[in-house]
């Protein structure tokens, strides 16, 4: 699948199975290359040095698929709404893993504790089996897999997907949440290109 098509289908997908609540797919923005002529507006790497001075936490958002369970690494997450409860999280659009997520329909955030990067770095690679030798059992609703040693769990159904540059950014509408077995302990930190 494209990268233009993944938001499109995770949208038709969710209208199909008519279960997960209204979507609504934002009028895709007009997008052009910059010319050779031209400058871009901002520094690729110059964005890069300047946005990781933001600290943010590291989850992994994991999902059942038919063909094995699926999840990535991702840090740009947050909570959005209360009233309904809602939090959102932004994925590639060339993610490989976000096409078998959207299918599911459902995800759960697995927000990792401070000695947990080992197996952050596991779940930021491409390909592979990323469970393997991961203990974890099935979030209440979604049967999304729940990874051990976590600070907190998220439990959702997609409820939209938006287009957002060369990302997508997904919002779930939360079914049920907790406190991980760690969730006295610190978080996992992600700044300047390296955990804290």
């Amino acid at each position: 699948m494209g990268q233009a098509g993944t938001a499109e289908a995770a949208v038709r997908y969710l209208r199909a199975t008519g279960s997960h609540g209204p979507v609504e797919a934002l009028p895709r923005p007009e997008l052009r290359c910059v010319r050779e002529d031209e400058r871009a507006p901002v520094d690729p790497q110059e964005f890069r040095r300047v946005l990781g001075t933001f600290a943010t936490g590291v989850t992994v958002i994991t999902a059942p698929a038919a063909d094995g369970p699926a999840g990535f690494a991702c840090q740009s997450f947050s909570s959005l709404s209360l009233d309904p409860p809602l939090v959102a999280f932004m994925v590639g659009r060339t993610s490989t893993t976000w096409p078998r997520i959207a299918h599911a329909g459902v995800f759960c955030v697995n927000v990792l504790s401070a000695g947990q990067a080992g197996l952050c770095r596991g779940f930021a690679v491409s390909g592979g089996d990323k469970f393997a030798g991961v203990a974890y059992d099935t979030a209440p609703v979604s049967g999304s897999p729940r990874l051990a040693g976590t600070l907190a769990w998220i439990d959702c159904t997609i409820h939209a997907v938006h287009t957002g540059g060369d990302h997508l950014i997904v919002v779930g509408r939360v079914t049920t949440l907790g406190v991980g077995d760690s969730a006295d302990g610190a978080p996992l930190l992600f700044h300047k290109g390296r955990f804290l």
